[in-house]
């Protein structure tokens, strides 16, 4: 166990890119020093705020699909519990005539919603194929990204362009992320899970959930059909921006129609596939909640926010956040996602940053500070889960080390639909057409307020 908290504490961001990669060698950096400096976004309540005022919903709806649209960029602070669903769902309706208006921005919340709904019924298998692919691809699979990628000199103008914009920056309109996506798996034959690793770990918004199943969408696993792009689709949602300067154009991997392209990447078979169904998980935890009366506030990576609900409850407690070593051999969070995650957490009066596995590090803090208890905000993380049952028991044999058990209350975070008559998870649409309806409500003030 190490303790972090004053080495990424309030510091200007020169000084705490320094110290991140100080304490974290092994992150991927930009290929220039200064452009983590000059990363779009800041971590952090105010700089999520200042975002959230200034959507436009019906804009929004009209050109989410163009590159250049009025799309909110709200993904990095939703990602971190910054912002909850709920509240950018409440803004976006509040904005309008009528919710109807707001729709294609709620659905786009929606996604969201529904990723990690599904994470939360499979746990850790985000990267397991959900079904068998939609279609057989006719190129030999690739385990690694290609060196031509990785180093953005492939000479197709929009891939290293996208590419040298993830790098540097962690961000990518979902239009860039998908054929980029598409690219990878279906043109240079790129196993979707090295490609959905690779783009996880440069995200500021990386989320497994939200990455992984996007991409098993794009491959066909997780879908009716693969997902294509031609140029012309290109073209046409960003300007001939990239086309127009492409030293391929005419002749690049994409040039032709959606059949001519469907019969050049895939095999004429089909694969015979039954109804995926996926059954919504039951209610987290398994556990009788117990809440503690001075419990350790324990911020978990899908809530470093001091209104994250954990940290609302309990404004007055203790607060911690554990930087799990297993989540950075598995993730290999960038540079510039570590240096968002710092500046959120340091938003936060008074939170203490450990390096260190979260079963010894979490009893321990508690411990320290005279504790009864932990609360956590409810998350479809698996190992949050696993870790809170491990900290719940008195030294549990499967642990991985000895830990002092703690009762755990998990808050819940403001509804953002009525879930409750969701049986299959299996697509999107059956999902979203029970819950539509409620995700254009906004949230009710408690009662005795207006």
């Amino acid at each position: 166990m190490e303790d972090l908290t004053v080495r990424l504490g309030r510091s200007p961001r020169r000084d705490l890119v320094a110290a991140v990669a100080d304490i974290f060698p092994d992150a991927a950096r930009p290929r220039s020093n200064d452009a983590a400096l000059a990363l779009w976004a800041r971590g952090g309540r105010e700089a999520a705020v200042e975002r959230l005022l200034a959507i436009d919903p019906v804009a929004y709806g009209r050109t989410r699909n163009h590159v250049d649209g009025a799309v909110t960029r709200l993904s990095p602070w939703l990602r971190h519990g910054v912002l909850s669903l709920a509240e950018v769902r409440d803004a976006a309706v509040a904005r309008v005539a009528r919710p109807e208006e707001a729709t294609g921005l709620v659905a786009e919340l929606g996604w969201r919603d529904y990723w990690r709904r599904v994470q939360a019924a499979v746990g850790g298998r985000v990267d397991v194929a959900v079904e068998s692919p939609a279609r057989a691809g006719r190129r030999p699979i690739e385990d690694r990204m290609p060196a031509d990628v990785m180093a953005a000199t492939t000479g197709m103008a929009c891939v290293d362009a996208f590419v040298t914009q993830l790098h540097a920056t962690g961000w990518l309109h979902n239009h860039e992320r998908m054929w980029l996506a598409s690219w990878l798996v279906h043109v240079r034959g790129v196993r979707w899970q090295a490609g959905a690793d690779w783009m996880l770990s440069h995200l500021l918004d990386g989320d497994p959930a939200s990455n992984h199943f996007s991409w098993q969408w794009v491959a066909g696993t997780f879908a009716a059909k693969p997902y294509i792009f031609n140029r012309e689709n290109l073209e046409t949602f960003t300007g001939g921006a990239h086309c127009r300067r492409c030293p391929v154009l005419g002749r690049c991997d994409v040039e032709g129609s959606y059949d001519a392209l469907t019969a050049r990447f895939f095999t004429a078979e089909a694969p015979s596939r039954g109804p995926v169904r996926i059954r919504p998980a039951a209610a987290w935890p398994p556990w009788p909640e117990v809440t503690p009366r001075r419990p350790l506030v324990w911020l978990t990576l899908d809530a470093v926010s001091a209104t994250s609900p954990a940290a609302a409850a309990f404004p007055d407690a203790p607060r911690l956040f554990v930087v799990d070593p297993e989540w950075l051999a598995a993730e290999r969070p960038s540079l510039n996602r570590l240096v968002f995650l710092c500046e959120c957490l340091a938003d936060v009066p008074g939170v203490e940053i450990w390096l260190g596995d979260p079963c010894a590090v979490v009893p321990a803090r508690g411990a320290a500070h005279g504790c009864d208890g932990v609360v956590v905000a409810e998350t479809p993380c698996p190992r949050v889960r696993d870790a809170a049952a491990m900290i719940r028991q008195a030294r549990p044999p499967q642990a991985r080390v000895d830990v002092a058990a703690l009762p755990v209350a998990v808050m819940p975070w403001p509804r953002f639909c009525d879930a409750s008559r969701v049986t299959d998870l299996g697509r999107f649409s059956r999902y979203w057409s029970q819950v539509s309806r409620s995700a254009l409500e906004p949230t009710r003030p408690p009662e005795g307020r207006s």
